[in-house]
């Protein structure tokens, strides 16, 4: 018989934090070992529950429930919606201008499918959340990586953007507080952002979903809401401000310069209308959930959960020789550097399976995240301080151990 292959549009995707690695440690398990999994920014799993009134009012809410909801979503959800786009200074949303999605992850993959055509290009960081590399390989496009300069506080490096944009080039995404590095973004910056984007006629793709995750007093702005005259997608949702990462609701605004998007929109109507709906249950948590008192900033505040985490893992990474990490303004990761002429690290997915079978400690490769070298690592800080100062021994002691091995 002949085999049966997968499509070929899925030869440069690829999503390493669910990786061949964490399925070895799945393997680990079931044969009695204790992973420490520091891999996915999943709160749940490490005791962060989703406030009890967003609960209450998704119970409440399921007898009406049942039946399929508007395709962009329900109207009271949207409505919230906008209106925290109001709070956020991104103007002249409208009710219609929202789509309601199944997390931000499959608004991700419907934005770029209504958009690129084979041939197309979209600008996206590197490091980056690789689900954006994916979507747009998916879609049929080529993404191009921009850098982000770690020497700068991991913010994008401008002459590489520039550097990168072609005939080709359709938009740019931003994450915004950063997925894997922590990095927030200042304004100057993303006035410079929007400079690119007016100049080249990009759309800009901003990813938001940790914007209430911030430290140390920093604010977050959105770019959608620095200018009119360029069209913005702004990505957000209740998984990790809200600790619902499993009801899988997140949202897409258009904003902007919509008016010669018309085409285009009418793609995204056309997406959203063939997947009947988002799941409603969860819609029903977003109203409350955004005009409910706002938790998660009990949770970053100096003393609190996720501040504490943040600081123990940076002060215990930063204390082994040869590591260097940027402290993170924002968001539940880390993304530390090794030294290569301290750690010759050829293969860092290699180096994070040893590190697996060695330590019992779960991470995600660098590489992974589309870094072009070998040289990083992403560390959720999720656990409590009990397991994260266990995890950061673990890591510790299989470093020492890595540096007397190979001379470092």
């Amino acid at each position: 018989m002949q085999p049966v292959l997968k499509s070929a549009k899925l030869a440069n995707v690829c999503y390493d934090i669910r990786g061949p690695v964490m399925a070895r440690a799945s393997q680990m398990e079931e044969e009695g070992h204790h992973i420490i999994k520091l891999n996915i920014g999943n709160p749940a799993a490490f005791g962060f529950e989703a406030p009890d009134e967003i609960v209450r009012d998704v119970i409440h809410n399921l007898p009406n429930a049942c039946g399929y909801a508007e395709s962009k979503g329900l109207f009271a959800a949207r409505k919230a919606i906008m209106h925290y786009t109001q709070e956020k200074q991104i103007r002249a949303v409208q009710v219609g201008d929202i789509y309601v999605g199944n997390g931000v992850s499959e608004l991700i993959v419907m934005t770029m499918g209504a958009l690129l055509d084979s041939g197309d290009e979209v600008l996206v960081p590197a490091p980056d959340y690789p689900l954006w590399t994916a979507a747009v390989s998916l879609a049929g496009g080529t993404p191009c990586h921009y850098l982000c300069d770690e020497g700068a506080g991991w913010l994008p490096d401008l002459d590489d953007i520039r550097a990168k944009i072609t005939p080709a080039t359709r938009a740019i995404v931003i994450i915004n507080p950063n997925n894997p590095t922590g990095a927030l973004y200042p304004v100057d910056l993303l006035l410079e952002i929007v400079e690119i984007a007016r100049t080249h006629q990009l759309i800009v793709y901003a990813d938001e979903i940790y914007d209430k995750v911030l430290y140390d007093g920093a604010t977050h702005t959105s770019i959608a809401s620095l200018a009119d005259d360029v069209l913005f997608v702004t990505f957000n949702g209740l998984s990790k401000n809200y600790r619902a990462c499993g009801y899988r609701a997140g949202w897409a605004i258009v904003s902007g310069e919509k008016r010669h998007a018309r085409d285009y929109i009418e793609g995204l109507d056309i997406l959203s209308s063939m997947r009947l709906c988002a799941n409603v249950p969860a819609q029903y948590a977003i109203q409350t959930a955004l005009g409910g008192y706002q938790s998660i900033d009990d949770l970053v505040a100096p003393h609190g959960r996720l501040c504490k985490q943040r600081d123990l893992a940076w002060e215990m990474l930063s204390a082994i020789p040869g590591v260097t990490c940027h402290r993170p303004q924002a968001a539940l990761y880390l993304f530390p550097r090794l030294d290569p002429k301290v750690y010759p690290i050829l293969n860092d997915q290699q180096f994070i399976l040893e590190l697996l079978l060695e330590a019992k400690v779960l991470l995600v490769q660098g590489s992974g995240f589309n870094w072009p070298h070998p040289d990083h690592l992403r560390v959720v800080f999720l656990p409590n301080t009990d397991d994260l100062q266990e995890a950061m021994g673990r890591i510790t002691r299989f470093l020492e151990g890595y540096r007397k091995r190979h001379g470092g």
